[in-house]
């Protein structure tokens, strides 16, 4: 299969780097909703504004769902569908803080061929803007059927 020996080809690349994306007050509020996650450091600004980060911060998860979203688009021609197969090795390095905005950069680790396709595993680093750490590092994977 020539698309698998060119992916192969590919691995330790960078995919690219997607657009900057603003996690603001109201997607963290409906996260919380849709989750049923309210705790104070996500949805209450003025205890939030004395607690630890100054200010409300996205859930961690919220940051995460978004990976599919941010993630650079991995163009593999013939592919009729893509489906999220799962993730590995996820860590939530840094708060996203209300208001803050994080694009993805994304590496090429793994290809294997599966029955009717192949499944492709992408370094994902969910960079935080002004900040030296990224706010999140997972391996995620993806199944493409041809």
């Amino acid at each position: 299969m020539a698309v698998l020996e060119d992916l192969r080809a590919r691995i330790g690349e960078e995919i690219g780097v997607g657009d900057w994306f603003e996690v603001d007050q109201h997607r963290i509020d409906t996260f919380a909703d849709a989750t049923d996650d309210h705790q104070w450091i996500h949805v209450d600004s003025e205890k939030a504004a004395a607690g630890p980060f100054g200010t409300t911060i996205a859930h961690g998860f919220l940051t995460l769902s978004l990976v599919v979203t941010l993630q650079p688009k991995l163009e593999v021609p013939g592919v009729r569908m893509g489906i999220n197969y799962g993730l590995d090795r996820v860590r939530f390095i840094a708060p996203v803080p209300s208001g803050s905005r994080i694009r993805a950069r994304s590496v090429l680790r793994e290809v294997d061929e599966v029955a009717g396709g192949l499944q492709v595993k992408q370094e994902v680093t969910i960079e935080l803007e002004n900040s030296e750490k990224p706010a999140c590092v997972a391996e995620s994977i993806a199944r493409l059927y041809f």
